[in-house]
């Protein structure tokens, strides 16, 4: 054999598998008519949905959600709801006790690729496609499907009558189609969790009875024709006071389209920063407009934070519907409760509005990464409370600790990594999504240090908006901004379910010297900022740099000295350092501002 040819083709393939990774994803634009009966909460859809496969590989099937599909006895959801040893309070066996007119489905009539009809197969909520033309790599087809479907009782964030009254929360109410990445195909079943969607347009058009109002995803086409608080001031609408009328709405560049309709909401907007118009859409009952008009200049106040910490929003809308089940992220809206306490509804509020940079321009996959979704969510929402609300909490993040120790300590943790709905319990589900996703970011400020921290959550978003982010991706941002090595710390928190603990084994005064004697007892390593107290009343910091992060984060307490010591390895179970002769201790701890999330706190403070 020719071995210099054989070196060149090496090298050559090489360079090509190397190439395979660089970043793509696929594209679809939507166009959706469809007419509702409010009677009967059935509509017939029409959708013509064109599809750019930017992927290396050639498709020779699709796959479309039909979300409303898991409304149904004996559908996945309801028995997952049934077995689990700790249902959800608002599913437990509701699905199961459905009537006919009471399902969900959606169930696809005709289906067409490139005009000529194709072979399917509803699998639950998922269509099975097989194509007849395969999609070549950069290459672009057009499917149009008609439907049929019935907006089920409201049980879970999607339906119809829910228990606040409102008639329609149209979310997931369309044939969607699955993403396809760097993974392959993502068509889960709906069994209760979170979704995944491909970048797109939509351009949606709703008819329904004229006395209905809409909120949701998009910018209305047609306010001066529908009015219900869209037309311009001093105009007046033209639409019919009885009969239908057609709701237009265009959204770019969004992965999700999601409304709802009521005869008896109000409809407030309201300045937000940088041009955006804030909507609100809430029942008009007198015990809660007081509520839905005092947080409009706080969702404002949150927007801006939002803007300042993570990067700018880029929609000119975002809708705060009145939904009734609790709080869900959309594009460009959220669906949540209305009635209740204004502390409740400003903090749903916030939460749900946060989801619009995590999850809805940070486009993870949350059935796989449910913690960078909820949890990066639940950090930056109790950040924005504690500052907007003037709250002045030290750790805005403390009820996330709580939670996170318990699961700890509990014997029922998952590793992070586990599918959304493969956990054992939505308890234990919830914890490690929101709690301890939330503490991934608040520990981090610890490890890097919180201008870095800050730093890296802008760069996050400068650099994989409008994409599909990955844990890596996060993480490399964190490292490109520090300087660190930071895999040992996504391995081991997000990837295992090992604990930090660090101790003061012993404290020896003598003459000389004090020696203080410090043990790592968990697997997981961290570095390490200790406080020295004085009898005098003086103090003194020192660091001790973990050594596989090959870096030193700045010192967090300018006002307070600080020395660096040498790198401990992971390895070495115990470390000694000495202290000059001079003063006396009275008292040392590890990590006073608590970051740490360090499982046994009483071992971390040697008081004399």
């Amino acid at each position: 054999m020719n071995y210099r040819y054989l070196f060149a083709f090496l090298f050559v393939t090489g360079l090509s598998a190397q190439n395979n990774n660089s970043y793509w994803q696929q594209k679809v634009d939507y166009k959706m008519e469809i007419d509702v009966d409010v009677v009967s909460y059935q509509y017939t859809g029409k959708q013509e949905l064109t599809y750019t496969n930017n992927s290396p590989d050639t498709l020779r099937r699709v796959f479309y959600h039909l979300y409303f599909n898991a409304f149904q006895p004996g559908s996945e959801m309801d028995v997952r709801s049934r077995t689990i040893e700790d249902p959800d309070r608002r599913v437990k066996d509701r699905i199961s006790k459905l009537n006919a007119d009471e399902v969900g489905f959606i169930k696809p009539t005709s289906l067409k690729q490139d005009g000529k009809l194709l072979t399917y197969e509803v699998v639950g909520t998922v269509l099975e496609v097989a194509l007849n033309k395969e999609i070549l790599p950069g290459m672009s087809t057009t499917f149009k499907m008609v439907w049929d479907a019935q907006v089920p009782e409201q049980i879970r964030r999607s339906g119809r009558n829910n228990s606040e009254g409102i008639a329609l929360s149209m979310a997931q109410w369309y044939p969607k189609l699955a993403e396809y990445d760097f993974e392959g195909w993502h068509a889960d079943p709906y069994i209760g969790r979170e979704f995944h969607g491909v970048w797109g347009d939509f351009d949606v058009k709703i008819t329904i009875d004229a006395d209905y109002t809409i909120g949701g995803t998009g910018y209305l086409q047609n306010p001066n024709d529908i009015g219900h608080g869209y037309e311009a001031p001093g105009e007046k609408a033209k639409r019919p006071k009885k009969g239908k009328y057609t709701w237009h709405f265009v959204a770019p560049n969004v992965h999700d389209f999601t409304w709802a309709a009521d005869t008896n909401y109000i409809h407030d907007t309201f300045p937000g920063p940088n041009g955006v118009t804030l909507h609100f859409f809430y029942n008009n009952d007198p015990k809660i407009i007081e509520n839905w008009k005092n947080l409009q200049p706080k969702a404002a106040a949150l927007m801006a934070f939002f803007n300042k910490n993570i990067g700018a929003y880029p929609y000119k809308q975002y809708s705060v519907i009145q939904g009734g089940d609790g709080g869900m992220e959309y594009a460009m809206c959220t669906l949540i409760r209305g009635n209740g306490k204004f502390g409740g509804l400003m903090g749903v509020t916030s939460h749900e509005m946060a989801h619009s940079w995590f999850q809805f321009l940070l486009a993870t996959n949350e059935s796989k990464h449910e913690w960078m979704d909820e949890g990066f969510t639940s950090y930056i929402s109790d950040e924005a409370l504690n500052a907007v609300n003037k709250e002045g909490k030290p750790n805005p993040h403390a009820d996330s600790y709580r939670g996170y120790y318990y699961l700890a300590k509990s014997g029922k943790e998952h590793p992070q990594t586990t599918h959304a709905d493969r956990y054992a319990s939505n308890r234990t589900y919830g914890i490690s999504a929101y709690s301890k996703g939330a503490v991934f970011l608040a520990q981090l400020d610890y490890v890097i240090g919180h201008d870095y921290l800050q730093k890296t959550l802008r760069r996050y978003f400068n650099d994989f908006s409008f994409k599909h982010p990955t844990p890596n991706d996060f993480i490399r941002s964190a490292e490109k901004v520090s300087g660190f090595e930071l895999d040992w710390y996504l391995t081991d928190w997000t990837q295992t379910t090992n604990t930090i603990d660090y101790a003061i084994k012993s404290v020896l005064q003598s003459e000389n010297s004090t020696q203080i004697v410090l043990e790592r007892k968990g697997l997981m390593p961290m570095p390490i900022d200790l406080i020295v107290r004085y009898e005098d009343g003086s103090e003194e910091s020192y660091y001790i740099p973990l050594q596989m992060m090959r870096g030193e984060k700045p010192n967090p307490n300018p006002n307070v000295e600080r020395v660096v010591l040498e790198d401990w390895p992971w390895a070495f179970p115990e470390y000694a350092f000495d202290i000059d002769a001079g003063k006396k201790v009275k008292s040392v701890t590890i990590d006073v501002s608590q970051r740490m999330a360090d499982i046994d706190l009483e071992n971390n403070t040697f008081e004399q």
